[in-house]
């Protein structure tokens, strides 16, 4: 065994990426001395996006304070890495940032827009905007505003527009958005594929976990598809069914339509930024995992989309995973060689995250007993 290389997204809750690239190397270490390993710890686009780069790149994490989702000044960050910086939006506008006063309603996405505004003043030409874990649902207006976009109300006035305030929109001025973002490549990562607004939509599908009961979510549903209607009208942006659209309180939408952006799966940003085919070249096989594998990853999660480049440099992957759902049988057509679960006393996942360390070096050690043994037959 020459080289393993380790691709895993964290086990939420229970055991972080840069914790189980440590207990590869470790365990390599016991069973393949010589063996190289390169661990790059990553996530696909929510929580932890910017720590799981700057475990994989060269880059600084730039702190500032910006708006909270209720305005308020709140100490927040951004990762820098030359040019390129990268936004992770729960760290301005996350769900956790609000506590028990969730209320989608009334919160904003101002603070994103200043950390993209504050990247870009200080350099940034490119930005990877990290959506997910939200609290919001204005989409994306709070961020457009702190970028210079100035929305005005059937009166003349200027307001900054939140969740429930959407359909007071009448007029927008993007020109200092514009002027901001000239030569700069904007891109959203996004792992799911929700259209703006409707039944899939942002409110509907999101906005009850953001504490929405049933007639705010369809408060919610109509206030955007006012804001779809508008931005039609004003900036002729047709953003609605996009895939992503409705990511992270319908801010997918947003960021295309006011900053031009391109939404792309998280997890394929991901590995192009830290160039996943240069560092894995040549490597015996590939480790990599997620908390739950199921049907939900194969729509373009870690997984998958280590799997599918893995494929086609002719390198097996080993899928160590938490749990393991029905109807899995595309993961290895995707280009997963084999699955092995954690999970070895099946027991529900209150339970195992208090033991997610322990099993998932028993199970990295049995794998590597087994290739041992092969090698040594050999």
């Amino acid at each position: 065994m020459k080289k393993i290389a380790v691709v895993s997204d964290s086990f939420k809750g229970s055991i972080t990426s840069q914790e189980i690239c440590d207990i590869v190397a470790e365990e390599a270490a016991r069973f393949f001395p010589a063996c190289e390993v390169v661990g790059l710890p990553v996530a696909d686009g929510g929580e932890g996006t910017v720590d799981s780069f700057l475990q994989c790149i060269p880059g600084e994490k730039v702190a500032l304070e910006v708006a909270g989702p209720y305005v308020s000044r709140i100490p927040s960050f951004y990762g820098r890495f030359g040019e390129t910086a990268i936004i992770e939006m729960a760290a301005a506008a996350g769900l956790p940032l609000v506590g028990d006063a969730m209320n989608p309603a009334r919160t904003t996405t101002y603070g994103v827009g200043e950390l993209m505004r504050h990247a870009l003043e200080h350099g940034a030409r490119r930005i990877i905007l990290a959506l997910g874990g939200s609290a919001t649902n204005d989409g994306g207006c709070g961020a457009a505003a702190a970028m210079g976009t100035r929305f005005f109300d059937a009166a003349g006035e200027a307001f900054v527009p939140v969740g429930g305030t959407l359909s007071k929109i009448a007029r927008i001025d993007n020109t200092e958005t514009k002027r901001l973002l000239d030569g700069v490549e904007v891109i959203a990562m996004c792992d799911i594929d929700n259209p703006m607004h409707g039944q899939r939509g942002a409110a509907h599908v999101f906005s009850p976990q953001k504490g929405a009961d049933a007639e705010m979510v369809r408060l919610l549903d109509r206030e955007l598809v006012a804001l779809d209607q508008t931005l039609s009208r004003e900036l002729g942006a047709s953003v609605a069914e996009l895939p992503g659209a409705g990511a992270a309180g319908a801010m997918g939408a947003g960021a295309v339509a006011f900053f031009g952006a391109k939404l792309n799966p998280g997890i394929e940003t991901v590995l192009d930024t830290v160039r996943f085919e240069e560092r894995v070249a040549g490597a015996d096989f590939v480790i990599t995992g997620e908390g739950k594998l199921d049907s939900q990853s194969l729509r373009g999660k870690v997984v998958i989309g280590v799997s599918r480049r893995a494929k086609r440099l002719g390198i097996p992957v080993f899928a160590v995973v938490g749990d393991v759902g029905d109807d899995i049988d595309e993961a290895y057509r995707e280009g997963v060689t084999t699955i092995f679960s954690t999970n070895h006393l099946a027991i529900p996942f209150s339970e195992a995250k208090k033991r997610s360390k322990q099993d998932y070096r028993l199970t990295i050690e049995n794998l590597f007993r087994a290739l041992a043994a092969t090698e040594k037959k050999a």
